[in-house]
């Protein structure tokens, strides 16, 4: 392992910062994808965000079921790494790309069959957004392998404390992705104008571009690990291991996404402007979660070590320093919103109607920024030290609770479509709260008995001896 970073000795603050940094860069550019093609859609017109903002949706199922690899990587290399394992962690690695592999040719063929029976939850306006819904749905299950195993090398390379890598990488694939985004919406000269599709085809290019460079410097050029791919012989072991640390934030990152699907199609009684307007507000919001959920993946990866070498001490000092960071940043986006709305939202939809719902989407949810990065931090927090259930556990009962609090707050007579949105950010609040408590309970019990083994190292060993024969 070339290039691996210990966690388990050096400044705290300096190493969260400088294994944040690239993961919150790489989370910004797969934001950046969404939102690239939402702002050029965005000049085609509204129906077209729509289509796209809907057929999103089925992206974030697929990659929310991917999660089961990523986070299995990244915790089971980190804790590998921490406890001077270098074997078990080549196993993890081996073992998350297999899965990764099975799991998204299994979602590729199946969106790709059944686009259209999937779209139809929704409910959208035939002609224009339907059709475009399936037709960007239908591309970019095509290379969902792509998108799909992007994640897991990235998830193997941050469990390994170098995330400066996928970023270059990753950000290769942006740029292409913006470059071709224009020039496959709008045409030029022999390329007719694709619109929605355009904006699938761009998507599908860059992330089978990044795959290449990753197959190629992972797998070829031993860049971080020798993966050692001729002796993989699949274990019953790591895999079980790999899908009991993986699968409860996939199966809450799934859920959370039919949750969110089951309140977009609530929100389709008012018409498929308010789905164009909560697309876009989700990809500007994602600016909060995504820098946070940086910090929260960093943590894991400097828990997940320190877990290994059974330091726990050092876990609690990252984890309150992450913390004061996650507050300040939650500060000044909840700022933005309540102050810039609409300056923010005017890039993405500057038609007045849409223009003034977003301004008040972004209101509402302004006020739960800090106490959602409050909740995503202790999810990497969680995560560091193996314990994936918790976090899934209050992510999926409060934000399973959105759906009936939308229902009854978005009646006629209390506060109509936008009960739904106070029903998003209500229900945030609550999981920070909870999931802070949580984990300073346990973290409390944790140090407690650190500092009580501490003090009887300095008993002689006689004494010792004594008190426990006394005991008998």
């Amino acid at each position: 392992m070339n290039k691996t970073i210990d966690l388990t000795t050096g400044p705290i603050f300096k190493q969260l910062l400088k294994l944040a940094l690239p993961i919150i860069g790489t989370s910004l550019m797969q934001m950046a994808y969404s939102l690239t093609d939402m702002i050029w859609l965005g000049h085609v017109g509204s129906k077209a965000v729509a289509s796209v903002g809907a057929a999103g949706f089925f992206v974030w199922l697929g990659i929310s079921v991917l999660l089961t690899t990523r986070v299995g990587a990244e915790i089971g290399v980190s804790q590998a790494l921490g406890k001077k394992d270098k074997e078990e962690a080549t196993k993890y690695a081996r073992h998350a790309l297999f899965w990764a592999l099975i799991l998204s040719i299994i979602l590729s063929l199946s969106v790709l069959v059944f686009a259209a029976e999937l779209m139809n939850v929704f409910q959208l306006s035939k002609g224009e957004v339907e059709d475009g819904a399936v037709g960007y749905l239908r591309i970019v299950s095509i290379g969902f392998v792509f998108t799909f195993m992007n994640p897991t090398f990235q998830g193997i390379y941050n469990g390994l404390g170098n995330s400066k890598l996928p970023f270059y990488y990753l950000l290769i694939g942006l740029g292409l992705n913006m470059a071709l985004d224009p020039l496959l919406i709008f045409g030029l000269g022999v390329i007719p104008p694709l619109k929605v599709l355009g904006a699938a085809t761009a998507t599908v290019i860059a992330q089978a571009v990044v795959f290449a460079i990753f197959t190629y410097r992972f797998v070829w050029k031993k860049e971080i690990m020798d993966p050692l791919f001729k002796q993989f012989k699949l274990s019953k072991e790591i895999t079980r291991k790999l899908f009991k640390l993986g699968a409860p934030v996939a199966i809450e990152s799934s859920l959370f996404a039919i949750f969110a699907l089951i309140l977009a199609r609530m929100i389709t009684q008012w018409g498929d402007m308010p789905i164009a307007v909560q697309s876009v507000g989700a990809q500007i919001e994602a600016l909060s979660w995504m820098t946070s959920s940086g910090f929260a993946t960093a943590l894991g990866s400097f828990t997940g070590q320190n877990f290994g070498a059974g330091n726990w001490n050092r876990i609690r000092k990252g984890y309150f320093t992450t913390l004061g960071v996650g507050v300040f940043l939650g500060a000044i986006v909840t700022l933005s919103f309540l102050i810039f709305g609409r300056q923010i939202f005017s890039l993405f939809l500057p038609e007045p109607e849409p223009l003034q719902m977003g301004i008040t989407y972004l209101k509402i949810l302004a006020l739960s920024q800090v106490f959602m990065i409050l909740e995503i931090i202790t999810r990497g927090a969680f995560n560091g030290i193996g314990q994936t259930v918790p976090p899934s556990a209050i992510g999926i009962i409060f934000t399973g609770s959105r759906v009936p609090a939308g229902y009854i707050l978005s009646s006629a007579k209390l506060l109509g479509m936008y009960g739904i949105w106070w029903a998003i950010s209500l229900s945030s609040i609550v999981k920070g709260i909870i999931s802070m408590s949580w984990f300073l309970i346990l973290l409390n019990k944790k140090s407690g008995k650190t500092r009580k083994n501490r003090l009887i190292s300095f008993i002689p060993n006689r004494l010792r001896q004594q008190v426990m024969v006394d005991k008998e």
